[in-house]
């Protein structure tokens, strides 16, 4: 897609870190999440839901690559990894990517995982539509 962040990658050389036939895994350029990167398939997806089964090997071979990088470059303590799927979940780009993010001990938000947002009392839904019953 012409407008699409994530398909023009390439024109920045710079925030390359790994890529092969299927995937890239680009630097973030977040102020506060310094040593970020996110993993994207070079075809355009909107979701990991589309993404074919080289993806997913290519998105787990780049996985493994930035995981011995940041390890090696910046010692981090634990990692989120995680995908915003629509613009509900928070997915901002309409271009799949895997947020590969390092963590830190001495974090102001240490100890908190992708959940603990979600899980506040001020988060819970007040319909019941969708809730699934055993």
């Amino acid at each position: 897609m012409k407008d699409c962040y994530c398909c023009n990658y390439k024109k920045n050389k710079d925030i390359i870190l790994f890529e092969n036939d299927y995937a890239a895994c680009i630097v973030v350029g977040d102020p506060v999440l310094v040593n970020s990167c996110v993993i994207i398939p070079v075809a355009h997806k909107q979701s990991p839901f589309d993404l074919s089964q080289e993806e997913w090997s290519a998105t787990k071979d780049l996985l493994d690559k930035a995981k011995k990088y940041l390890d090696d470059t910046c010692h981090p303590d634990g990692y989120n990894l995680g995908w915003n799927i629509g613009i509900v979940a928070g997915q901002i780009e309409p271009h799949a990517h895997l947020h590969v993010i390092p963590r830190f001990k001495d974090e102001p938000f240490a100890g908190k995982g992708i959940r603990h947002w979600f899980k506040k009392e001020e988060n819970r839904r007040l319909s019941k539509k969708g809730i699934i019953n055993k």
